[in-house]
């Protein structure tokens, strides 16, 4: 085969739709030889990337065959931080009071940061025919998708892939030009047919999207990808509701005045997360099981229904499709932050269950403290998820960060849900 003859071309869902999902059958996600993660797009093969403010999807093909495709969108995240022009900002430092668990406010200014943000593409979705892998198929589709990047004024690009996964790394840092830039853990936990414990000692409330918004930019935005839409996110049909965790006694449901209120008489510990509904976009299953790992799952699930007062961790059936949430958004302060991050993803559980999940999902920072509180399964997470990243545009976003590509990284990470 020529690359020559290899045409690149914007995807067209009227024609393409079938030949695109017989090249995605046919290509597994994760490392080859071991259990491989297939992804059911249940007829749309743009789902993972319609809810962004701009996307591409290309396709490859030889006369009448599609050998590959990649996918595209483009947005704006924060990139950095910097002192705000204005100089300093009115600050709330709080004094306990011990009556209803909640703090007094003292106001003083302090010097106030604002986030920097920069125009970024990510790039996912890209598959090959193995039968027409090595020949620069995939190098062909990046560039080309690279291309429709610059013309929108993107100034760095970027994608994920598993770490072990040599042929991508190689693909991306080799060829592409892109390089290491963080590596965040995926942390995946079963839906259980039990319900999950919520401790008593917190309430969970559920924020409006206004209300979220606003506590969002407040506290979030200048935590590196945070997107500068993030009411488009909040406001989709397919995010679930963002929900705040704090001290049973300090607020309800019917006490909330809103979040202006809560800042400013804040509890010691609180967190907050959001739930994006996955199942509806795109379904997964594990194929590759041995024999014996069916066995063994099929047991669990009788045992449990056979002993149901024994609450068994039944495994749910992971090797016919299923859907799951994706936990987004995960943030808090104060010294109890990790068990009200504890108390909200045993929320999300149920939510999940009630919704007919398999998982639940979430991705964070490497050096996220909160990840402490988050339950997930070691064989079903991976602790490095690498994203590689790309300059660009000639310019610089902002002379005060430089080159975010030679960025250390932050303590925490803002996960897009329409990136998952």
């Amino acid at each position: 085969m020529s690359l020559d003859s290899v045409v690149v071309r914007e995807f067209n869902p009227n024609k393409d739709r079938r030949r695109v999902e017989e090249v995605e059958r046919i290509c597994e996600v994760g490392p080859s030889g071991k259990l491989s993660l297939f992804t059911d797009l249940l007829g749309d093969p743009i789902c993972r990337v319609r809810h962004s403010p701009a996307f591409l999807m290309l396709v490859a093909e030889i006369g009448d065959e599609i050998i590959g495709m990649i996918r595209g969108c483009i947005k704006t995240v924060t990139c950095g931080k910097k002192l705000s022009r204005n100089g300093k900002y009115k600050h709330f430092t709080t004094t306990t009071n011990n009556n209803n668990n909640c703090n007094d406010t003292i106001q003083s200014t302090t010097p106030k940061h604002v986030p920097v943000y920069t125009k970024v593409a990510y790039i996912l979705g890209l598959r090959v025919s193995p039968s027409h892998r090595r020949m620069g198929v995939g190098l062909k589709l990046v560039q080309r998708m690279e291309s429709w990047f610059k013309d929108n004024g993107v100034e760095y690009s970027y994608m994920a892939t598993e770490n072990d996964n040599i042929a991508s790394v190689k693909l991306f840092t080799h060829n592409c030009g892109y390089s290491r830039f963080r590596t965040p853990s995926i942390l995946v936990n079963p839906v259980f047919a039990h319900r999950a414990h919520v401790s008593p000692k917190v309430t969970i409330i559920k924020l409006t999207p206004n209300d979220a918004e606003s506590l969002y930019r407040s506290r979030f935005s200048t935590t590196e990808f945070f997107p500068r839409d993030i009411d488009s996110i909040l406001n989709n049909k397919l995010s679930l509701g963002t929900f705040l965790a704090v001290p049973h006694g300090s607020y309800t449901q019917d006490t909330w005045l809103g979040s202006s209120f809560f800042l400013s008489h804040a509890p010691k510990s609180w967190a907050l997360l959001s739930v994006w509904n996955c199942k509806d976009v795109f379904t997964l299953e594990v194929r590759g099981a041995s024999r014996t790992k069916r066995a063994l799952a099929r047991t669990t699930r009788l045992l449990d229904r056979t002993l149901p007062f024994l609450q068994l961790p039944s495994i749910p059936d992971f090797f016919k499709p299923f859907g799951f949430h994706f936990l987004y958004g995960l943030g808090g302060e104060g010294p109890k932050a990790v068990k009200m991050v504890k108390a909200l993803c045993g929320f999300a559980h149920n939510l999940a269950k009630e919704h007919g999940c398999g998982v639940v999902a979430t991705e964070v920072s490497c050096r996220e403290p909160l990840r402490f509180g988050i339950p997930h399964w070691k064989m079903l997470s991976c602790a490095d998820d690498l994203w590689c990243i790309k300059r660009l545009g000639e310019d610089y976003s902002d002379g005060s960060i430089g080159d975010w590509t030679k960025s250390p990284p932050g303590i925490s990470i803002f996960v897009d849900p329409r990136d998952f």
